[in-house]
């Protein structure tokens, strides 16, 4: 007999009593779910909108087999499923009224969700990136490595930072963007934002990273502004935090590519990154077709 059942929770600390075991036994694949839930956790619900986020799982035989979170107006994230259990899921939300305008997850799990919702909704999927996760392997030294150094953000670079992260959005086709100037006040705070400056300390490059869950940090917000690109100022970034997530204690540091931009990939590799899996993002929010006549 098939005990499976999606599970709605209310909030997120009910989520992460539930399903926190789970989510850290495979920390790297399930690296999404743990470092946003992880702020929400710290920082509150509302961190990323107005919207109250939604969490759920998947239990079966009394134990979490599956998670999904949102915090609008972002995509659902979703943790690798079968075909079986992703078509289920998407009964679940129909069933519980959620409005899901896209879908993030391993490439698999988000293709058989979004055939799903289609064949539930008749909303056609629209694929809008793909990415790859890679882990660190051994660090590299980028060559050549640009004169210049490190720094970790502090007040003074506000304005810089919310300009960048806007930048970074825009570049990466991003929708539902915090509000600039916030992310750039909780980036200056958690000071994990580091700038790599020209010798006379022009900022020229940026690259942040995750808060250390589960063992795992994620490299994020890699940026250089496009009339500074091609001179080994995101190289030297992300070999820089790599280094000190190392230096933190992460057992592994992670990160993800778009797939589309074979420079940023083979940069990653170079530092020492190995690809672990691929991830992809549909959107789902197109209009309905029209019913059939009679």
């Amino acid at each position: 007999m098939d005990t499976s059942h999606w599970l709605r929770l209310p909030d997120v600390h009910a989520f992460l009593d539930r399903a926190g075991r789970f989510l850290r036994s495979r920390p790297a694949l399930h690296t999404v779910s743990l470092t946003v839930t992880e702020g929400l956790r710290v920082r509150g619900a509302k961190v990323y909108g107005d919207e109250e986020p939604v969490f759920g799982v998947l239990e079966r035989g009394g134990e979490v087999r599956g998670a999904y979170f949102r915090t609008p107006p972002y995509q659902l994230i979703v943790t690798p499923l079968v075909p079986e259990d992703a078509r289920s899921l998407v009964a679940h939300l129909a069933d519980v009224g959620d409005d899901v305008p896209g879908v993030n997850a391993d490439s698999e799990t988000s293709a058989a969700f979004a055939e799903a919702w289609r064949a539930r909704t008749g909303v056609e999927p629209r694929l809008h990136e793909r990415m790859r996760l890679y882990r660190l392997g051994e660090l590299q030294r980028p060559e050549p490595v640009p004169d210049g150094r490190a720094r970790v953000v502090d007040e003074r670079d506000r304005e810089l930072l919310a300009r960048w992260y806007a930048e970074f959005v825009r570049d990466i086709g991003g929708g539902g963007v915090q509000d600039p100037g916030t992310w750039a006040d909780t980036h200056i705070a958690d000071r994990r934002i580091t700038l790599w400056e020209t010798p006379d300390g022009v900022p020229v490059s940026m690259a942040g990273t995750t808060a250390k869950v589960a063992g795992q940090i994620r490299v994020s917000a890699v940026y250089t502004p496009a009339e500074l690109r091609g001179r080994g100022y995101a190289g030297a970034a992300t070999a820089h935090v790599s280094r000190a997530a190392l230096a933190e204690g992460a057992d592994d540091v992670l990160l993800f590519a778009d797939l589309a931009n074979p420079t940023s990939n083979g940069l990653y590799q170079r530092v020492g990154y190995r690809p672990v899996t691929d991830f992809a993002v549909y959107d789902l929010s197109g209009p309905s077709p029209a019913p059939p006549r009679p």
